[in-house]
């Protein structure tokens, strides 16, 4: 067994790797630019939204008070009336990308954290690479992946879009794998 607190270097080396690729990945690589499409009649649908004043939050439209209200006929006829929405409302101005910045790395050391647990009562002290990479790469890509699909199924976000999410995923947890078989103690 390897003591979570021996493996603080590879936990912030992996998510200051993570933190970087995933900047590469959204800044300089285009696979992601199609994630969202343009609505139409922009400008109209802002105008309509700014109007409702709507506060920052999620939110389904239509959406009924009740389980049991989605069988009344109303809420029948709104859904097939349309249009059926997930809405996140953000605050107004540019994001703080400070702090989705500084989320994004936390969670990376959390996903390391998590994954130094797991390898560290699975391989010991001065293991080989592989089976460091093996236990602390499917942790990770656990971590950073698997929660993905539900916003396909439960949310209706496009397939595609999780697909390449799930693939940073991949890539995240390979770097993080990587960095803890070459930080492994001995």
């Amino acid at each position: 067994m390897v003591p979570l607190m021996s493996l603080w270097i590879p936990i912030v080396a992996s998510a200051m790797i993570v933190f970087l690729a995933s900047s590469v990945i959204h800044m300089f690589l285009t696979y992601h630019q199609g994630d969202f499409g343009q609505v139409p009649s922009e400008d109209a649908v802002r105008e309509a939204l700014r109007g409702a004043n709507i506060p920052p939050g999620d939110y389904a439209i239509p959406r009924p008070s009740s389980a049991k209200a989605m069988g009344e006929p109303e809420f029948i006829e709104k859904a097939t009336e349309g249009p059926n929405v997930f809405l996140t409302v953000m605050a107004d101005g540019l994001p703080k990308m400070g702090t989705s910045l500084s989320q994004w790395f936390v969670y990376s050391l959390v996903v390391g954290i998590f994954a130094a647990y797991v390898a560290g009562h699975a391989v010991e002290p001065g293991a080989d690479f592989m089976p460091v990479f093996r236990y602390v790469g499917t942790t990770a890509f656990v971590g950073y992946s698997l929660a993905l699909p539900q916003n396909s199924i439960w949310y209706h976000r496009s397939w595609s879009m999780t697909l390449r999410s799930m693939f940073d995923g991949l890539v995240y947890a390979l770097l993080t794998a990587g960095t803890f078989g070459w930080l492994w103690p001995s």
